[in-house]
């Protein structure tokens, strides 16, 4: 385990999931080196829910690097791009993709639907059935057995907590994507654009990268207090999420059986701010002795 983390405190700030009212949950904590802690069982598949939104992005962002798609062409709506759909910016309903809402660039509309417009858009692309692209881009390379895309490439993912974990190193660290596309992904796009984080909201702005949610300046929020603006990721309504927190080469995942509602919001800022504070203690401990 890395150096700076407090294994004690990590495990402790995770043991806190055992009292949550939910029947099934499993989490972990993870740095550049890899898996730091875990809680529950890391094999029980669990619905992802949204949190299928980062993996469909990240094999759209492969797609892009293989030049088989490029961020900027048409795809979606009349003057949607494949950028405007990774960043809810196409203009698209939220589950109907026929329905346009607005003018592409125009608001920030949270749009499942989109990135099933976007999955066939790669699908034509590459001439490979989107479920299958995505399983030989992102889960053989990192050895994701578990996660498996049926239906809607916004919200049909299921997946293990040991596999999620992988993925959520990959985010940290990359090696399937270039350090460029990578930060490119975790840029507001089409700044400035309101929009509404389902369960919490209309944000003035609602900043997005591609495919990933940006924490920035939002309150109330599903992540914590002590986490940094840059902190990105994504939540699902299974119960599930996901965020990577870049300034200290951090993440965390949760998976539960239970529905998101008002059970998951004072847990989750709770949770994450005690991983958050468990993983940033050794750092302040050096700096207090000057080391």
């Amino acid at each position: 385990m890395s150096e700076q983390f407090d294994q004690q405190r990590i495990d402790a700030a995770l043991a806190g999931v055992d009292d949550w009212p939910v029947d099934n949950v499993s989490a972990a904590v993870v740095g550049p080196g890899g898996v730091v802690s875990t809680r529950g069982d890391d094999h029980r598949v669990y619905r992802l829910a949204s949190v299928t939104k980062p993996i469909v992005a990240v094999a759209a962002l492969i797609a892009v690097e293989e030049e088989a798609i490029s961020l900027d062409e048409p795809a979606g709506p009349e003057g949607s791009t494949v950028r405007h759909l990774l960043a809810h910016a196409s203009g698209l309903d939220f589950a109907d993709r026929d329905k346009v809402r607005a003018a592409p660039g125009e608001r920030r509309i949270y749009s499942s639907a989109g990135f099933e417009v976007l999955a066939d858009h790669i699908a034509d692309a590459t001439g490979i059935p989107f479920p299958d692209y995505l399983h030989e881009a992102v889960c053989v390379p990192l050895g994701l057995d578990s996660i498996v895309l049926e239906g809607s490439a916004g919200h049909g993912a299921s997946g293990s907590l040991a596999d999620l974990a992988v993925f959520a190193g990959e985010l940290v660290a990359p090696r399937l994507l270039s350090a460029e596309t990578v930060a490119e992904a975790v840029t507001e796009q089409f700044r400035g654009l309101d929009g509404i984080v389902p369960g919490y909201g209309m944000h003035k702005p609602c900043p997005w990268g591609l495919g990933m949610e940006l924490r920035d300046a939002k309150h109330p929020h599903w992540t914590g207090q002590h986490n940094s603006p840059a902190t990105f990721g994504h939540f699902g309504q299974s119960g599930t999420l996901l965020w990577v927190e870049p300034e200290i080469d951090t993440a965390l995942v949760v998976l539960t059986d239970r529905d998101f509602g008002d059970w998951a919001k004072p847990l989750w800022p709770a949770l994450s701010d005690a991983v958050v504070d468990a993983a940033t203690r050794r750092m302040r401990e050096d700096d207090a002795l000057g080391g």
